[in-house]
């Protein structure tokens, strides 16, 4: 299957390139030197002004909850209605002991925590050595996402996604208000999604695929130069 795509890099107008999905995803195949600050930029929308959600992508620890967080608070600023979660590594002397999840309000609650291999844990609800709450996630995401609002007088909500990976799919019912939020249009969805490994995620290959989601590749060539191009193209997709 081929996405329609286009990469676009600073200094490089008009030149067009298409994205296919090989092993590594559409996001991930071998790409011209990058122009001005290493400044990349993938698209599953093959024109951007048909985009009405935006999500990064990259590797982890590559810096998409950092750049979510500065984009937030750029958009606060400007006046955009904004809510969400983000995810935060919890750590217990030095060691990983699980992921949290953060509203924007200022919630917290349990993604996961680490568990052993005689843990009655349901095995569905493990990603590795992690176990997953699902209740207390549900608990905290649902109400929110299942209630953003329809928009307001200066364009529509945005809603902070970070992340939709393998921990967060164990969720049908966030799965299914995610789908609603994407076909939804009072809302503009900014949101991560891992690159692609091993068995692929649904959602996640619905959302590379769609032709209304801008695809961002966060790499170290271009993390610190990319910020503005988010916020910029989020502002637009409220339009």
């Amino acid at each position: 299957r081929r996405f329609a795509g286009s990469w676009v890099a600073s200094g490089a107008r008009g030149r067009r390139r298409s994205c296919s999905n090989s092993s590594t995803g559409p996001c991930d195949r071998p790409r011209p030197p990058l122009a001005r600050g290493g400044r990349d930029r993938c698209s599953a929308a093959p024109d951007p002004t048909m985009a009405k959600h935006v999500f990064l992508t990259g590797p982890p620890g590559i810096g998409k909850t950092t750049l979510i967080q500065k984009a937030t608070e750029a958009l606060k600023s400007s006046g955009v209605p904004i809510d969400g979660f983000y995810t935060e590594e919890v750590r217990e002397g030095g060691r990983r002991i699980g992921f949290d999840v953060v509203t924007l309000s200022g919630r917290r609650g349990t993604l996961s925590r680490l568990g052993s291999d005689s843990s009655t844990a349901r095995r569905e609800y493990r990603v590795g050595q992690y176990i997953v709450d699902l209740v207390s996630f549900e608990h905290l995401v649902l109400p929110v996402l299942r209630n953003v609002d329809l928009g307001s007088d200066t364009g529509k909500n945005v809603y902070v996604i970070d992340e939709i990976g393998k921990m967060e799919l164990f969720s049908r019912s966030f799965i299914q208000a995610v789908r609603q939020t994407l076909t939804g249009s009072g809302t503009t969805i900014l949101g991560t999604i891992p690159i692609p490994k091993g068995k692929p995620l649904g959602l996640v290959e619905e959302i590379r695929s769609r032709r209304d989601v801008m695809v961002f590749n966060v790499t170290k060539e271009n993390r610190d130069n990319i910020l503005q191009d988010i916020v910029t193209t989020v502002q637009n997709c409220r339009k």
